[in-house]
């Protein structure tokens, strides 16, 4: 454990672990979902602008990590959430509709298990029926564990990964799409590992590769008809998802160029952008907020 801030160069999280899919409440420390370092060192509050005042967000895995800083900044932002979650994070997803409520909107949760096409449906219709409406979807679960060898790597592992990881993207996309309008938004959450190749996250991988040639076919579907479809492509950023899949090696290593892994809050303003009018020429893209690797787009 460091004394440094979350935010400096420098800082190592500690190694811990958890049973997945892993709580937010039972992270140490917490992450930061409202705070976003500053160019003097430090952090302060996010400043919000009312980019997405009176919107309604859908927004997936959104009990902890980068889906709750999300719903946070983008309440702070004007916009009411439905966030879904896996039954076992109740309390977590309780503690996100506190904090969203703290910032003076609506937020309704809805618990599921989104392998299932039928749940997806069923998603997607309490979404509409409890906010009234949406105008962003944002595909932000996920899931993975981590395997060094092909040869180890289970079949029943490889087929979780992609009923959990890539299919609820396109059954939630096909369903939320005939509710969306002009100057509504798709975000869908990718990582790093589509464009390094991860070795021990073979099937994760695989799915966020998936992710990002989603997110392009998708876009030139429905770019003409203005609504856009982009994706957010994370580094290494501290959430549940670590203590819950990676070994104690892999935590230790759990880094970037800038010196320290990113925080949710880092990440979310990236969905902010894309799901505002800031980003109305940008459908089809992948924004890789990865802590300066550089990559191939």
């Amino acid at each position: 454990m460091t004394d440094k801030s979350q935010f400096d160069q420098g800082y190592e999280v500690p190694v811990q672990h958890q049973k997945a899919p892993g709580l937010e409440s039972k992270l140490d420390p917490k992450p930061q979902y409202d705070q976003i370092p500053t160019p003097e060192g430090g952090y302060q509050l996010y400043k919000a602008a009312g980019k997405l005042e009176g919107k309604k967000a859908l927004i997936t895995g959104g009990d902890s990590g980068i889906g709750r800083s999300i719903a946070i900044l983008y309440a702070m932002e004007g916009a009411d959430s439905f966030i879904a979650y896996l039954p076992e994070e109740e309390e977590d997803a309780q503690e996100t509709k506190k904090l969203v409520e703290q910032k003076g909107r609506k937020c309704y949760l809805h618990a599921t298990d989104l392998r299932d096409r039928a749940n997806c449906k069923k998603l997607v219709e309490k979404a509409v029926s409890d906010l009234g409406g949406i105008d962003i979807l944002v595909n932000n679960h996920a899931y993975q564990m981590m395997v060094e060898d092909i040869q180890d790597l289970d079949e029943e592992q490889w087929l979780k990964t992609f009923d959990t990881n890539i299919h609820p993207f396109f059954y939630l996309s096909k369903y939320t799409i005939p509710h969306l309008k002009k100057g509504s938004a798709i975000i869908n959450n990718a990582s790093i590992n589509a464009y390094i190749g991860r070795p021990d996250l073979l099937d994760y991988t695989s799915t966020k590769g998936a992710i990002v040639a989603f997110t392009r076919g998708l876009s030139n579907q429905y770019v003409s008809k203005g609504i856009r479809v982009n994706a957010v492509a994370p580094g290494p950023v501290w959430t549940p998802l670590i203590p819950s899949t990676m070994t104690d090696e892999a935590i230790k290593q759990f880094t970037s160029p800038m010196g320290r892994p990113s925080q949710p809050s880092e990440i979310a303003t990236c969905f902010v952008f894309l799901a505002s009018a800031d980003s109305s020429s940008i459908s089809g893209q992948t924004i890789h907020a990865n802590g300066g690797v550089v990559v191939n787009g």
